[in-house]
């Protein structure tokens, strides 16, 4: 039986677990620690954590695009952009991906999107992460960046933004925060608790945000016909106040046929790519089709 490493590789943080190689749904977390400075600072890291707990293979999930064992764009992390795994880490059998693609590889494994063959996952945060699974694989994309939905855009006016894309300049976690503070509740946390209370401030608050969520999840819809729409990052957890919402502004856009698709929050909520990690460690780089 092999020991697996599991990295969740953040712009922020970095978060470690470890499981056997027959169980990678229940990793264990091991830690988290301030995202490393450097590549030095990082294969240090990880290499002392994959002694530590003798661990033969590692999952690396990156907040980035990436393609087999190389990282190919990471934006907060750009030390890492061009690397590739398999020289940092030439003892271990790697499975790398994009953050998302990982959490939804979670999710339809062992979580909310089992014995799906096609799902939508947006994971909501600081940005927007998405990812797709269709004839029971995860989309990767030429360049790893498939169905990058925090780019989409409904907004004809709209300039563009090489940073950041406008569904995340309008519903992604900063954007909820400002939102928040411009109506007086503090933050995105608040603006959602108030929501929940009732508040109409607050609901009006949120019309904008979940429009634009809506309206570029039912183009979404339309291309890939998923089963369900599964919502992760810190966002899922106002479930309960945006899915109305976002489910109104969507199904406005849909034939009836299509209408009736499930959006609910993920099993494994902010351990999703974790998670995912995890089994892509088991996997290897044909960690993305569902078995």
């Amino acid at each position: 039986m092999s020991k697996v490493l599991a990295i969740d590789l953040g712009g922020t943080q970095v978060r470690a677990g470890f499981c056997d190689d027959a169980t990678p749904a229940a990793v264990e977390h091991i830690g988290t620690w301030p995202a490393p400075t450097g590549l030095d600072d990082f294969r240090e890291t990880i290499t002392g954590l994959a002694r530590e707990h003798g661990a033969e293979r590692l999952g690396v999930s990156v907040p980035g695009t990436a393609r087999g064992t190389r990282c190919l764009w990471i934006p907060n992390l750009p030390w890492l952009d061009e690397v590739d795994m398999t020289g940092l880490f030439p003892d271990l059998a790697i499975g790398l991906g994009q953050d998302a693609q990982l959490a939804l590889l979670a999710e339809a494994s062992a979580g909310a999107a089992k014995g799906l063959s096609d799902a939508i996952l947006v994971a909501i945060g600081t940005g927007i992460g998405s990812a797709v699974l269709s004839g029971s694989r995860i989309v990767r994309g030429g360049q790893g960046a498939a169905c990058s939905f925090g780019w989409a855009c409904a907004d004809l006016d709209d300039d563009g933004h090489d940073r950041d894309g406008w569904l995340e300049r309008q519903a992604s976690g900063r954007a909820l925060d400002a939102l928040g503070r411009q109506a007086g509740f503090g933050d995105g946390r608040g603006l959602v608790a108030a929501a929940r209370a009732g508040n109409a401030d607050a609901l009006g608050a949120l019309a904008r945000p979940t429009k634009a969520l809506g309206m570029s999840l039912a183009t979404a819809v339309a291309l890939l016909d998923p089963q369900a729409v599964i919502l992760a990052g810190g966002v899922a957890e106002a479930a309960d106040v945006l899915v109305p919402l976002v489910r109104a502004a969507m199904e406005k856009q849909l034939p009836s046929h299509l209408r009736g698709v499930r959006i609910e929050p993920g099993t494994f909520g902010k351990d999703a790519s974790l998670v995912g990690a995890a089994i892509a460690g088991v996997r290897g780089q044909q960690w993305d089709e569902i078995r």
